[in-house]
């Protein structure tokens, strides 16, 4: 097996989390040495191709794989473009659960959504829907993200507080689920 196109895989699974040096040892069950020389062949193989447009970083003791910083004109062109600006389902909820518990965590956020926001977070703030709004007082004190005035904007929306009342929802589904029989099917069996 070709560890290599493994570590490349592995890369891209993990996304913008990275791997630390000990978690590809792990994975891929070789040593140290072994897995310093793998990286570094992977990397090398990146920054001399020029008919790719990724590369191996390491940052914050993880390694990671990212764009060529040579193309970011591009990718500004594609973030800023109105026909990529539409809202994926999971952007949508992310920024629902930002802008009804604002100001929040990216923790509090994959808590609530039960999968990892941070690549979607990253959009959010990039597109101007999001942002950085300080602190938390909880150790390691994370960032805190708020909606913005083109959140509003987009949405037609003088203030957050004209956002529809979460309640009224909860309550309608609550009374779907009350209503209904779950031990009744709709189906019914043939007799033969």
């Amino acid at each position: 097996m070709n560890l290599e196109s493994v570590l490349e895989g592995l890369l891209f699974v993990v996304g913008e989390e990275g791997l630390t040096l000990e978690q590809i040892e792990r994975t891929l069950e070789i040593d140290d040495n072994e897995a310093k020389k793998l990286v570094q062949k992977l990397k090398l193989e990146y920054e001399n191709n020029t008919q790719r447009g990724l590369r191996i970083d390491f940052l914050g003791n993880k390694f990671k794989l990212t764009t060529k910083k040579e193309h970011r004109s591009y990718y500004q062109k594609l973030i800023e473009n109105p026909d990529t600006n539409t809202l994926s389902q999971s952007a949508l909820e992310t920024l629902a659960i930002i802008a009804y518990n604002e100001p929040i965590t990216r923790v509090s956020v994959d808590n609530l959504r039960g999968v990892s926001s941070a690549q979607m977070i990253r959009k959010l703030v990039a597109k101007g829907f999001i942002k950085e709004s300080g602190r938390s007082n909880l150790p390691g004190r994370p960032i805190l993200y708020e909606t913005t005035n083109e959140f509003l904007d987009y949405f037609g929306l003088a203030t957050i507080d004209d956002l529809p009342d979460m309640r009224k929802f909860l309550e309608e589904e609550t009374e779907v689920i009350e209503d209904s029989d779950l031990y009744q099917s709709k189906y019914k069996e043939l007799e033969m």
